[in-house]
C-alpha cells in the first residue's frame, strides 16, 4: 500500500528525473552524486528549527536523511515525495554512512 502511495505521489511531480528506491541510492550513492532524484515515503524522524532541519524518509526499501534549508521539516508520520540532490557521503571499508538528499521540492499527501 505504501509503495502504491509513493508511486502516486511522485506522479504529481513534473517528470525531470526518475523515481528511485532509497535502497538503490544507499547501495551506490556515488553513482547519484550531485544528481537530481525523486523519492517518496514516510517521515520516521525529524529535527528542525527556524525553517531548516533534517528528516529521515523511509520508502519500505530503506531510509535516507533529507536536508531542508528552505521548506522546514515535515512531522513524523507524514507521507511525502521529495526531489533533490544527493550530497557527498562518507564510505568506510565498503559501508556507506550519512547519505543525504538536499531537498529542492516536496509534495505532501493530502491530510498531512
Amino acid at each position: 500500500m505504501s509503495y502504491l502511495f509513493a508511486v502516486l505521489l511522485l506522479s504529481i511531480f513534473s517528470v525531470s528525473c526518475d523515481q528511485q528506491k532509497i535502497s538503490e541510492i544507499n547501495a551506490d550513492p556515488g553513482s547519484f552524486h550531485d544528481e537530481q532524484v525523486q523519492v517518496a515515503g514516510e517521515v520516521t524522524q525529524s529535527i528542525g528549527a527556524l525553517g531548516k532541519g533534517v528528516y529521515q524518509l523511509n520508502d519500505g526499501t530503506g531510509s535516507l536523511w533529507v536536508y531542508s534549508d528552505k521548506l522546514g521539516v515535515p512531522t513524523r508520520g507524514a507521507k511525502v515525495g521529495v526531489k533533490g540532490t544527493v550530497l557527498p557521503t562518507f564510505t568506510f571499508l565498503g559501508t556507506n554512512y550519512a547519505t543525504v538528499l538536499r531537498e529542492s521540492e516536496r509534495q505532501s499527501a493530502k491530510g498531512n
